[in-house]
């Protein structure tokens, strides 16, 4: 690699932006991420105080989660576009944090509805945001992997909670070794479930100061480029956003009405679905199919986000080295589908089980850095906020419905069968309709 002095205002700018943004960025989302699936590892211990946290109850409060975040998303991104990025991520982290602590307070079923859909309202527009605001620093070239990076911290979360949530989940619980019931006693009152909700909602509150004042909203602004680096890279920037001009220029409600970014958000919804019926359910279905304790569990459990973390790295590498995006799409969905489906087959052999589990996980993360590029291919600016905020708010009701779907056919039918079969009809659909939309094909031309 050639040293700093060597490179030119705008490589030595793109570096810059690489090492000072991506890693604060990595880890809000990991930290939100955790907050927001944190409940399908508490889970485990929940319901020996609650007895209401039945499967139906957890399904659709998971999936409340999503309304709120509907509501707020599209609202947000624009705020990203023309406010600040960093004051509003900061302003999500903080109420963020605050709302995730408190879920360790709830007593009754509508106090856990109530408080998941505020957690949703809390979070809402941090996500497209963060999305949009790499459009404002990274140039075409290097969004894919960026977008890898940042995304991967989603599987870096799923490996990260449960390694600590087996050391956590113990206190104040009781299990029988050797036909003796051994307890653990409470921390100040609180159970383990409590304290995994306390411990991971502080770390959002501190990281959203940390934004405020480490995050800077467009190239111009940054202190920590040279005047050339600034130049260079908001004239590449805007280069890139010239092409995408060309032709009409559409307003937000115009892209909103797009036929390509209704199948973009169809496709999202079909893929999101899949994704959160997985991650919440998947410790209830390894714990209810090979009946382990928490600390055996929780270490099976990490295995698939960790290759899902591999697949999201290669896939945005890949992606931006091959300038493909379409196929960087679909195979991995293709792929995730067929292993989901063939889950039920696999009861009474943990490893293949937990290997089918890693492929489906690889499938719906590594098919991500391709996806987000797609609409920056034909939109920009405030109709590409907008659009972004439209596809990830609508589509992540699919959150809600694989977790209603989940825990509903769980509670009615006494297996998880049927919904495995579901989210991995609709995860092919996904692929399907992304495959058809011709976005994102093997660029000819040079960057």
């Amino acid at each position: 690699m050639a040293s700093s002095a060597s490179l030119s205002p705008l490589d030595s700018a793109r570096k810059k932006a690489f090492w000072r943004l991506l890693p604060i960025l990595f880890v809000s989302y990991l930290i939100a991420y955790i907050d927001r699936n944190n409940v399908a590892v508490a889970k485990l211990n929940m319901r020996d105080d609650l007895p209401w946290f039945d499967e139906a109850v957890f399904g659709l409060g998971t999936g409340l989660f999503f309304w709120g975040y509907f509501l707020l998303e599209i609202p947000g991104s624009l705020m990203v576009e023309k406010w600040s990025a960093r004051k509003w991520i900061c302003r999500i982290m903080v109420t963020w944090g605050i709302i995730a602590a408190l879920t360790a307070a709830v007593t009754t079923k509508y106090e856990y509805y109530t408080v998941r859909f505020f957690l949703g309202l809390a979070e809402a527009g941090f996500f497209p945001g963060v999305i949009v605001y790499l459009t404002h620093w990274f140039p075409r070239r290097d969004r894919g992997r960026a977008l890898s990076i940042f995304l991967v911290a989603t599987p870096a979360a799923q490996v990260i909670n449960p390694l600590v949530a087996r050391l956590i989940l113990p206190i104040g619980s009781t299990k029988m070794v050797d036909g003796v019931a051994v307890s653990q006693p409470e921390l100040w009152g609180l159970e383990g479930w409590q304290w995994l909700y306390i411990m991971w909602g502080i770390p959002a509150v501190v990281l959203g100061v940390i934004v405020l004042f480490f995050l800077t909203d467009r190239p111009h602004q940054a202190k920590w480029l040279t005047a050339e680096e600034r130049e260079a890279l908001e004239s590449e920037l805007e280069r890139e956003r010239a092409e995408t001009r060309k032709g009409k220029r559409m307003t937000i409600l115009e892209a909103f009405s797009h036929p390509k970014v209704l199948l973009l958000t169809l496709a999202y919804f079909c893929v999101v679905t899949c994704s959160y019926g997985m991650e919440y359910f998947m410790p209830s279905i390894i714990k209810e199919w090979y009946a382990m304790d928490i600390k055996q569990l929780m270490l099976f459990i990490i295995l698939p986000p960790t290759v899902a973390l591999l697949a999201q790295l290669a896939g945005g590498w890949s992606s931006d080295h091959f300038k493909e995006r379409r196929f960087h799409a679909v195979v991995p969905l293709v792929i995730g589908a067929c292993a989901i489906f063939a889950l039920p087959l696999t009861k009474g052999n943990v490893w293949v089980t937990v290997g089918l589990m890693m492929v489906g996980f690889a499938g719906f993360k590594g098919y991500m850095p391709a996806f987000w590029s797609l609409p920056s291919i034909f939109l920009v600016e405030a109709a590409a906020a907008s659009s972004i905020g439209l596809i990830n708010s609508v589509g992540n009701l699919g959150g809600f419905w694989g977790s209603y779907l989940m825990g509903k056919s769980r509670h009615d039918t006494g297996s998880y069968d049927l919904g495995l079969t579901y989210l991995s009809a609709s995860m092919l659909c996904s692929a399907i309709i992304i495959f058809f939309l011709g976005l994102g094909k093997k660029e000819t031309r040079s960057p």
